[in-house]
């Protein structure tokens, strides 16, 4: 069965966005760390987001080719842009490209998206559609890099909802910029 994951960047102080509502980015990632999110991406086989996080990835999927893009980014976007994404959405009437609105719950579609056959992670982003899969224990493994930034409030990576999970530590590491990357696995 495929594993659901949640994977962002956070600030230490826990938020993937601050206070005016920008998501937390950190400094140019060296190239391991490039290495690890484009792993991480490689790794998925459709990824659920929320119209927030589906308006602010539009920027791959609309680049034109006379856009700035390094290399890197240009990688980004050969991963991106063909990956299935579905949307959850009451106020989008469509999506574009490699993207379908969800058609039932957010439980109704990871069961049947656990249901079809495939090895590649279900990957959840964004905050609030992450605190309803968590609140659901529908979540099989968080990722998180940690960057060295305080911003003292906004959207917080972990919904406190009163909900409490058993984790195993899977992977650690320490990049040379100060970011921190951690796996956690869900016990059950």
């Amino acid at each position: 069965m495929r594993s659901v994951t949640y994977s962002m960047g956070i600030s230490l102080d826990g938020f993937v966005a601050g206070p005016d509502g920008n998501v937390i980015t950190a400094p140019p990632p060296d190239a391991e760390v490039w290495k690890l999110v484009m792993d991480e991406i490689r790794g998925v086989d459709v990824h659920l987001m929320g119209r927030r996080l589906y308006e602010t990835m539009q920027y791959w999927e609309a680049a034109d080719p006379d856009a700035p893009f390094d290399d890197d980014e240009v990688a980004w976007a050969a991963v991106w842009n063909p990956l299935p994404k579905v949307v959850f959405s009451t106020t989008l009437s469509g999506v574009q490209s490699s993207a379908r609105l969800a058609s039932g719950s957010l439980a109704d579609e990871i069961a049947r998206l656990r249901a079809e056959p495939g090895e590649g992670d279900i990957a959840i982003g964004g905050a609030t559609l992450a605190a309803e899969a968590a609140a659901l224990d529908l979540i099989d493994e968080y990722r998180i890099r940690v960057y060295p930034l305080l911003v003292g409030g906004g959207v917080p990576y972990f919904a406190q909802a009163g909900r409490s999970a058993d984790l195993e530590l899977v992977e650690h590491r320490v990049f040379s910029g100060g970011m921190v990357y951690l796996r956690y696995r869900v016990v059950r």
